[in-house]
């Protein structure tokens, strides 16, 4: 039976092999993180022969959302960026035991590891107005009182807040804040998402507080997420000799689910055009990744807007037959219908070529674009911008085939439903020229000059439109997302972001991703080794004193407005000053 550990006693431990396993086999539905990781733990510790793992991916090639790629007559591509932490433990776990293709000997968690020893992540400028000038309250959360909302919300339990969206719990103040403009900006939240979401973000990350508006509580990797975290994946697999069949729709899951049992019998797919059949027993492990924000993805081009589509592709079709044969199986439709008009749709990756609009970029990141290290360590978001313009500059070359003079930005606009300040058209409707144009009136371009610099000699752009990439934050109600092993299920799992982990981790993150690949792993296959917890930050009252601390714009206990008289608040602290408690608020500046 799954169970979580803590420490690194059974970090460091290999699980004995499951009894019978050598006759198992494992169909893994689906090729993002999620499904490559579930083959990374059948190889490793459940220890299932390679040639026993069939990953069957819709797509020509694997890494779902975790892409990359220079496609032919548009330019490099990517549509969003991962951005990670310390306490990804289930992610470290795997990647500990995963090969390094660019330094013989390390693993892909040694490379990471040096990576940012030598080249720590952190940010310059996190907000910009006013035709790129810094924003002058930049790194202040400017919470004061309002930080009684967020206690109170970490303080609600869970299903207490169910059907409630951000928007029904905080008042009107807070979202003039920075802190939501960090928090909404880095996280991809919007003011009707998920309560229960952003209240498991407060409590997961919280470790990080102070982080959060200089970046430093980030790690990225050294090149795009397909050729940094996708390839030593199939690298490895492929080594140990995992089938992988590509351009194979699953249609559907064939599950009896008499008697409260549940038995996946047939998996229907179709294979190069071909419709087939692959019968199954108990000893045919079945493991789905349902739903996808990137699927339907349609691509525009530097001259042509990317088309608007609703289309909901393989993955959420077969989601929908699944669930019409339990409730188990989850809602779909809580997650992929009906999303406002204002959600989040784009992002345009943009390549320059010019080097006249390096210095507009350099007077905010304060760093040499091209000298191989951090750029502007996260999104540098536009507070005044109509679409509420977001962009980012990884460290270069973003793809290793890149020439030494190209520049690879990513843009996103998280509002969808509004004109732009200088384009008069939403962001859906613009082509990569367009979108490139809006971005650089707000780096402060001449206006003389935008429409030179954004021509495609100067700069390529490709919109990506994404109809459901914030589909993991909409409201929804328990059962909504179906458990990672659904209650009576013989060998059917479901792994990925709209599967529920029983963890309670967050959502939109890659550790969720191989957070429920190993849990489906290790229950299905009852793997004698603890799955990591998630990181404990909200339990320790180091972190709470902390948060408190920079919540309130680091200011000592005696200058924050709190709900206590003040008639009250010093004899308080004076007697808790003198203990050991006090020792805790000293370390984290609550007392002076």
């Amino acid at each position: 039976m799954m169970y979580y550990s803590n420490g690194n006693y059974e970090g460091h431990a290999r699980p004995r092999k499951p009894a019978g396993v050598d006759h198992k086999h494992a169909y893994i539905i689906g090729g993002g993180l999620a499904g490559l990781s579930a083959a990374v733990f059948l190889v490793r510790d459940a220890q299932l022969p390679g040639d026993h793992i069939h990953v069957l991916e819709e797509l020509t090639l694997a890494g779902g959302s975790l892409d990359g790629a220079k496609l032919p007559g548009l330019g490099y591509v990517v549509r969003g960026g991962r951005e990670m932490e310390n306490h990804f433990e289930c992610m470290w776990d795997m990647y500990s035991s995963i090969p390094s293709l660019e330094i013989p000997g390390a693993s892909y968690l040694d490379e990471y590891y040096w990576l940012d020893k030598d080249d720590p992540n952190s940010s310059n400028c996190r907000l910009i107005h006013k035709r790129g000038n810094q924003v002058p309250t930049d790194g202040q959360y400017q919470l004061g009182k309002l930080s009684n909302e967020l206690i109170k919300l970490i303080m609600t339990p869970e299903d207490d807040l169910e059907g409630q969206t951000i928007e029904d719990w905080f008042s009107p103040a807070f979202f003039e804040t920075n802190f939501w403009l960090y928090w909404s900006t880095m996280f991809a939240f919007e003011k009707w998402h998920s309560l229960i979401e952003m209240r498991r973000y407060a409590m997961r990350f919280i470790h990080h507080i102070d982080g959060l508006p200089d970046f430093t509580a980030l790690k990225f990797n050294k090149y795009n997420q397909y050729e940094s975290m996708t390839k030593p994946l199939l690298a490895y697999l492929k080594d140990h000799g995992v089938e992988f069949r590509y351009d194979c729709q699953v249609e559907n899951v064939i599950v009896d689910t008499t008697n409260g049992e549940k038995h996946a019998k047939e998996i229907q797919l179709t294979e190069g055009g071909q419709a087939q059949t692959i019968p199954l027993t108990d000893d045919d492990l079945v493991f789905v990744t349902n739903g996808s924000i990137t699927e339907s993805s349609t691509y525009g081009s530097h001259h042509e807007p990317a088309p608007i589509t609703n289309k909901l592709g393989g993955s959420w079709q077969l989601w929908e037959k699944l669930a019409k044969q339990s409730p188990a199986f989850g809602n779909p439709d809580a997650f992929c219908r009906n999303l406002p008009a204002r959600s989040w749709f784009i992002s345009a990756t943009a390549t320059i070529k010019n080097a006249q609009l390096e210095p507009y970029i350099e007077r905010l990141t304060q760093r040499d674009l091209h000298d191989h290290k951090v750029n502007t360590g996260g999104i540098i978001t536009v507070t005044d911008s109509n679409w509420l313009l977001s962009w980012t500059i990884h460290r270069q070359p973003h793809f290793k085939d890149q020439a030494e003079n190209e520049t690879v930005v990513w843009i996103y606009g998280l509002y969808s439903d509004t004109k732009g300040n200088y384009i008069p058209k939403k962001i859906t409707e613009c082509s990569g020229e367009e979108i490139t144009a809006e971005w650089l009136y707000h780096l402060g371009v001449p206006e003389a000059k935008i429409k030179e610099y954004a021509a495609e000699d100067s700069v390529q752009t490709v919109p990506v439109y994404m109809p459901f990439i914030t589909s993991y934050f909409m409201l929804r109600k328990k059962g909504d997302r179906p458990a990672v092993v659904p209650t009576g299920s013989a060998n059917l799992a479901f792994i990925g972001n709209f599967a529920e982990s029983p963890s309670r981790d967050t959502v939109f993150t890659t550790e969720y991703s191989v957070r429920t690949a190993m849990e489906a792993v290790y229950t299905l296959l009852n793997v004698d080794r603890g799955v990591p917890e998630v990181f404990n930050s909200i339990y320790d009252l180091r972190e709470l004193m902390r948060a408190m601390y920079y919540m309130n714009d680091q200011k000592p206990l005696s200058e924050m407005e709190l709900p206590l008289p003040k008639a009250l608040r010093k004899p308080l602290l004076k007697k808790v000053e003198k203990t050991w408690l006090g020792e805790l608020m000293r370390d984290a500046h609550l007392l002076e």
